[in-house]
């Protein structure tokens, strides 16, 4: 977790505890604070320590306990500000989803230039809708969250359009593994596999693969995504960090420029593409 952040969770924390000893009836221990919202006496410690980070509904519970309602905007303030860089799977996905897939609409439609790094799968800019789909039911059940599958491959579908618009750029860097990974049935794999292939070459699109036999800088570490020069959204199996610092916006593409170097694109890269459909479609 980044060292900004669990500042930002602890600083929270501080709050919190101001608040709990300042109650205007008295003084509240943690035990009856913790009595008065039926919560475990250790969500209170974890909460103030800044070792779990909360909710607006547990902020909004915690300003009312400690009789202090007219707190919980600033509580809330707090906790939307430090989100905005690290955005937890849990809250993202209430609501399943097509929420998380139209905030990225959003920024993709804002950006002339993006910079791709996907290793485990093929980048949802270029994926198709049933690939998409499949991907979507997998997270899902790893995460135990809604399945609004038609309306989330839907909105991701739309995102698409960006690629026909003048002006635009996308510089995709796919590792050779993720054309073989097998998150989907094998024909539905085979298909993606010929509209990656439809890409190699497109006006907008500069597909580059790296083979799984090319010498590498730098791990292949998880997938991210740079847009224009003003945000980096990078994803993580708790979370996606936003980054939208200038340091960090040049890391990560100097972390892009870096792997690219051992990718290829053009000829060599239908080749590698096509060593995948092979294993799919042996003769």
């Amino acid at each position: 977790m980044s060292t900004d952040y669990q500042q930002a969770r602890v600083a929270l924390g501080v709050r919190l505890r101001e608040l709990r000893i300042s109650a205007p009836g008295g003084r509240l221990t943690g035990t009856q604070l913790a009595e008065r919202l039926g919560w475990p006496h250790s969500k209170i410690y974890k909460l103030e320590g800044g070792r779990q980070t909360a909710t607006s509904e547990d902020l909004r519970a915690w300003a009312v306990a400690v009789g202090q309602p007219d707190t919980f905007e600033e509580l809330d303030a707090r906790l939307k500000g430090f989100e905005t860089h690290i955005r937890s799977w849990r809250r993202q996905l209430a609501a399943g989803h097509r929420p998380v897939q139209d905030s990225w609409n959003l920024e993709v439609s804002r950006s002339k230039v993006i910079h791709a790094w996907e290793e485990a799968v093929i980048p949802g800019m270029l994926q198709t809708a049933d690939y998409a789909r499949h991907i979507f039911l997998r997270y899902a059940d790893l995460q135990g969250t809604v399945r609004d599958t038609a309306e989330a491959v839907r909105a991701r579908m739309l995102r698409q359009a960006w690629l026909y618009e003048a002006g635009r750029q996308f510089h995709a860097l796919v590792w050779e593994a993720a054309l073989h990974a097998l998150v989907c049935p094998p024909h539905v794999l085979a298909a993606q596999l010929d509209r990656l292939a439809g890409m190699v070459g497109m006006d907008t699109v500069q597909l580059g693969v790296v083979p799984l036999s090319a010498s590498l800088k730098v791990p292949a570490a998880n997938g991210f995504w740079v847009l224009d020069d003003r945000l980096v959204i990078a994803e993580d199996w708790h979370a996606e960090l936003w980054l939208d610092d200038a340091d960090s916006v040049a890391t990560y593409l100097r972390v892009w420029e870096t792997l690219r170097e051992s990718a290829v694109y053009g000829a060599d890269a239908q080749n590698v593409i096509a060593r995948a459909q092979r294993v799919l479609r042996p003769r």
